[in-house]
C-alpha cells in the first residue's frame, strides 16, 4: 500500500507539471494584449513598453514560464493587472466561498444519491426505480446555468424562500448548492443502484442471505460495503467538477467565490488571475483524482493484489 501511494503521489506531481506547462501555453496563446486591455487608450506607446517590462511581459516565452513557475512553488501567483492586487490574496479572499459551496454540494450530492439508489435497488423494477431512472436522465440533461435560473425564478421570485444573489448566511448557499448538486446526484444514484444490483448477485451474498442474515444487516454490512468502492472513487472526482462547474453557478448568483473571479478575469484577460485560478483548480483535480486512487486501493485488496503483481 505504501509503495502505491508514492507512486500515484509521483504521477499526480508529473500532473501537476504538465498542467503548468499546458496553462501557460494557453494563455500566452489567448488573442489580444493584456497591457492594452488596462491601459488607458491615450497612453504613449513608451509607457506601454514600460509595463511589458515592469510585468516581464517583454522576456522570451519560455524565460516567462521559469519565472511564473518558480513564483508558484513559493505562493507568488504574481500581481494583478486590472487591480494591481496580488493574486494569491484575491483568491485566499474567494476560496472559502467556493470551497463552501462545492463542499456541500458534495455532501449532499453523496449522502441523498447513496441513500436513494440504495433503495431503488433493493425496490428494482418497481414505479419508484422507473421513476427515478428517469429522473436522473432529465437531471443529467438540464444545463447548470438554466436549473440556476428555473430555481431562481420558483424559490426567489415566486416563493421567496431563499435570497435571489450574493452571500446573505447560510440560506444563500441553498439554490446554489441546489443547482450543483442535483445532476451529481443523479450520478451518484444511478452507479450506486447499478453497483448494489452487481454485488447482491455475487455467490457470498448469496450464501450470507441462506444462512439468515437479517436483510438490513446483509445490505449494510457486506452489500453496501462493496459497493461503495467505485462510488467513494466518484466522490473525490466529484469534487473539481464541482469547482469548475461553480464559475457557470456563482456568476448566476453572484456568488463571491473563484468561479467568479475567473470568469470577470477572462472578461477582462486579466491572465495572472486567470493562471492563478485555474492552476488552484487543476491542482484540487489532481489531488482528488490522486486520494480516489488510493482511497480505493485501500478499500479494494485486489487492486493492491494486481499492483503486488505488476512489480
Amino acid at each position: 500500500m505504501f509503495h502505491y501511494a508514492v507512486r500515484r503521489l509521483a504521477l499526480g506531481l508529473l500532473a501537476v507539471f504538465c498542467v503548468t506547462v499546458l496553462l501557460f501555453a494557453i494563455m500566452q496563446a489567448m488573442p489580444g494584449d493584456p497591457v492594452r486591455m488596462v491601459a488607458d487608450p491615450r497612453m504613449p506607446a513608451h509607457r506601454i513598453e514600460e509595463l511589458k517590462v515592469r510585468w516581464g511581459l517583454d522576456r522570451p516565452v519560455y524565460v516567462q514560464y521559469f519565472v511564473w513557475l518558480s513564483n508558484i512553488a513559493t505562493g507568488d501567483m504574481g500581481t494583478s493587472i486590472a487591480t494591481r492586487r496580488p493574486v494569491t490574496e484575491l483568491i485566499a479572499g474567494r476560496l472559502p466561498y467556493t470551497l463552501a459551496l462545492a463542499g456541500t454540494a458534495l455532501l449532499v450530492q453523496y449522502v441523498v444519491g447513496v441513500a436513494v439508489g440504495l433503495v431503488v435497488a433493493v425496490r428494482r423494477g418497481s414505479w419508484a426505480d422507473r421513476l427515478l431512472v428517469v429522473g436522473t436522465i432529465v437531471l443529467r440533461s438540464i444545463p447548470a446555468y438554466w436549473l440556476a435560473i428555473i430555481l431562481i425564478i420558483v424559490f426567489a421570485l415566486k416563493w421567496r424562500m431563499f435570497p435571489i444573489s450574493g452571500y446573505d448566511g447560510p440560506r444563500s448557499l441553498v439554490l446554489p448548492v441546489l443547482s450543483l448538486a442535483l445532476p451529481t446526484i443523479a450520478d451518484t444514484m444511478r452507479l450506486t443502484r447499478t453497483e448494489v444490483l452487481e454485488v447482491m448477485r455475487q455467490q457470498f451474498v448469496v450464501a450470507a442471505r441462506s444462512k439468515g442474515l437479517p436483510e438490513t444487516w446483509l445490505l449494510v454490512r457486506h452489500v453496501l460495503r462493496n459497493a461503495l468502492i467505485p462510488v467513494t472513487v466518484l466522490f473525490f472526482l466529484s469534487l473539481p467538477w464541482l469547482i469548475g462547474g461553480a464559475v457557470v453557478v456563482e456568476s448566476v448568483f453572484s456568488w463571491p467565490g473563484m468561479g467568479r473571479l475567473l470568469w470577470r478575469s477572462i472578461i477582462s484577460q486579466d491572465l495572472p488571475v486567470v493562471q492563478g485560478v485555474v492552476f488552484i483548480i487543476a491542482v484540487l483535480t489532481v489531488v482528488s483524482n490522486t486520494v480516489g486512487d488510493i482511497m480505493c486501493a485501500w478499500l479494494d485488496p485486489r487492486i493492491r493484489e494486481e499492483y503486488r503483481g505488476l512489480r
